[in-house]
């Protein structure tokens, strides 16, 4: 692991073994980012704890593309592993503006972050996530990366929405988001050498991600990653990297970590009851996925999710309630 850490005080680059600054002479006690590092991690160091945030995450991104992939399956996509059809993507939480700003399922915004589209778009998220976040989980701690995360994800997809109807889904607006975090790490320190290799490196990754994003026919949602991007440089540069851990900032951060664990638990419920609101309907109709009006209660709306080209909520004629939904690839982030 690398010994290289920053004072608190002065912001000067020191090592781990320091325990006064050589260069402020303050006494400088442990990370926030480093509590509890001295142990072997969970499951006989399976999680690191340094990366404990970052696999909790890639878990949950796992077991959501199984649960995607099985229902794909059961619906007759024979090819769900590859590519999980949207009207599946749709019913788990898929980023969609009409239901965002139609129907107000704000949720989405949270749950998108954690759906995939196929085999390929979760493995090449997974392989950037482990990496990435390990990094700045080790530079912010674990509870500055909860927030970084949670709202880039956020701002990322309410970018997209706005910016697109197309169904999104994917890690990357978070994972732009950490790149945002790194870039604003090297801002603070542009005065030193280290500083600037840590801004110039990553601001190449970002500007390979988005000139990858621009490549025809791979439906990448450019727009989720600069509005990831963007976020993540925002709440880093605030934040700063962590202090010792009994510092009043210190607990601040924790709280507001808190806060976005149980708003991203509120938007997994909603998601579920939405999800049992879909099943339910299709299952009592013996039909495929209907219309998001069919299934709101609050009117006849009905909303298609086309890739590329999805269309805005539609007020319904009478009769058209029951239109189906025809989503075809959605946009990966």
């Amino acid at each position: 692991m690398d010994q290289r850490r920053m004072c608190p005080h002065c912001r000067a680059f020191i090592t781990s073994r320091d325990k006064v600054c050589p260069y402020c002479n303050e006494k400088v006690g442990p990370r926030a980012a480093e509590r509890g590092d001295s142990g072997g991690g969970i499951l006989g160091g399976f999680i690191p704890h340094a990366r404990f945030v970052t696999m909790i995450i890639l878990l949950i991104n796992a077991g959501l593309f199984l649960a995607t992939v099985v229902f794909s399956q059961r619906a007759g996509n024979s090819s769900a592993f590859m590519g999980v059809d949207g009207q599946t993507l749709l019913a788990f939480g898929a980023k969609y503006r009409a239901a965002i700003f139609g129907y107000g399922q704000w949720w989405r915004l949270v749950t998108a972050g954690f759906l995939h589209g196929g085999l390929l778009h979760i493995a090449m998220n997974s392989w950037v996530l482990f990496d990435l976040g390990a990094q700045v989980e080790e530079v912010y701690g674990g509870s500055r990366l909860i927030v970084i995360y949670f709202l880039a994800t956020v701002f990322g997809f309410l970018a997209s929405s706005i910016w697109t109807a197309a169904l999104s889904v994917g890690a990357s607006a978070g994972i732009f988001g950490l790149l945002g975090a790194m870039i604003a790490l090297g801002v603070r320190h542009k005065a030193s050498a280290m500083g600037g290799a840590i801004r110039g490196l990553y601001v190449r990754w970002a500007i390979y991600g988005l000139v990858f994003g621009l490549l025809p026919g791979l439906h990448i949602d450019n727009a989720a990653h600069i509005g990831g991007l963007a976020a993540g440089f925002g709440v880093a540069y605030v934040a700063g990297t962590p202090r010792i851990e009994t510092a009043w900032s210190e607990r601040l951060w924790r709280a507001a970590a808190t806060a976005c664990v149980i708003l991203t638990a509120v938007s997994f419920l909603e998601m579920y009851l939405w999800f049992s609101r879909v099943t339910q309907y299709n299952e009592s109709n013996a039909t495929p996925f209907r219309s998001i009006g069919a299934y709101d209660r609050r009117g006849s709306v009905s909303a298609h999710a086309d890739s590329g080209a999805s269309q805005d909520a539609l007020q319904g004629e009478p009769g058209q309630e029951g239109q189906e939904v025809q989503a075809q690839e959605a946009q990966g982030a």
